[in-house]
């Protein structure tokens, strides 16, 4: 059986003052299988009482997305910035296994930089697999929006460098850059014939090409994605691990939507024929 995650990006942010102690009630309130734990900077300063709370939560959260900027510094690059991308990630790496996830995503290139200096995210990427052996977890790379390039390209930059190493698939991110139909491609084939797409995050997208003003996370069915085509594709290649929905679903005051996020819960069971 699949395991269809909710983010908890989708339900905490500024609106709501990043309480991340909401969680308590709100899992209460949705139907998902459990949680992908989203890391923020404003966290660093309280990681015992984080971790403590969350264990005392008892939440399900087998998969935590790392902390955005550490991205941020390894675009920059320089001693300095490395430095602190690094220890960043160390201390993510600890959060992940104190709530015991299995998987860690990680944005390899991220901020205004973006993937302008590609040469500092490839080569950075064996210093965070070095670390995360470590810890016992799964690395896995976000196909993350670009502004020089694009993120398929990347990706088959690293996995020529590093065989080995595990992709997290974002629809959103990927119809950014018109990327979708490149999943369904033999061409492309090797990314699951060979296992290095290890878990899907299924957000719609209701923009064009690159575009800028449209990058929202939107739940399913309020962009353009043809997620039967998508989910068709799923079948076809019998994948049955995780799935996490990130659409955000706080408002400007900081309420969260439940009840669309529980039919989102619900139209990916259906969808892979998993209903409850």
């Amino acid at each position: 059986m699949s395991e269809i995650l909710c983010s908890t990006g989708a339900l905490i942010g500024l609106p709501n003052g990043r309480n991340y102690r909401l969680l308590e009630s709100l899992s209460k309130q949705l139907s998902c299988d459990g949680f992908e734990f989203m890391m923020y900077n404003s966290w660093y300063g309280q990681t015992e009482e984080l971790v403590a709370a969350l264990k005392e939560m008892n939440l399900y959260t087998p998969i935590m997305h790392c902390e955005k900027h550490i991205g941020e510094s390894i675009s920059k690059g320089g001693k300095e910035e490395l430095r602190k991308a690094l220890q960043l990630f160390e201390i993510n790496c600890r959060i992940a296994t104190s709530i015991q996830a299995r998987k860690l995503v990680i944005h390899l290139w991220d901020g205004i930089t973006s993937d302008q200096n590609f040469a500092n995210n490839i080569s950075t990427y064996a210093y965070l697999a070095d670390i995360v052996k470590d810890y016992g977890l799964d690395l896995l790379v976000e196909n993350v929006v670009c502004n020089h390039e694009n993120p398929m390209k990347h990706w088959c930059e690293l996995a020529e460098k590093y065989p080995n190493i595990h992709f997290v698939f974002d629809t959103k991110m990927a119809a950014f850059h018109n990327q979708l139909d490149l999943l369904y491609r033999e061409e492309y084939a090797w990314l699951w014939k060979d296992n290095h797409i290890c878990h899907y995050h299924v957000n719609d997208y209701g923009g064009g090409y690159m575009d800028w003003g449209n990058l929202r996370t939107l739940s399913i069915g309020k962009g353009n994605i043809d997620f039967d085509r998508f989910f068709e594709f799923i079948h076809k290649i019998h994948y049955n691990d995780t799935f996490t929905v990130e659409a955000t679903m706080f408002d400007k005051n900081g309420n969260i939507d439940v009840d669309t996020l529980n039919g989102n819960f619900a139209y990916i069971r259906r969808k892979l024929g998993e209903e409850k």
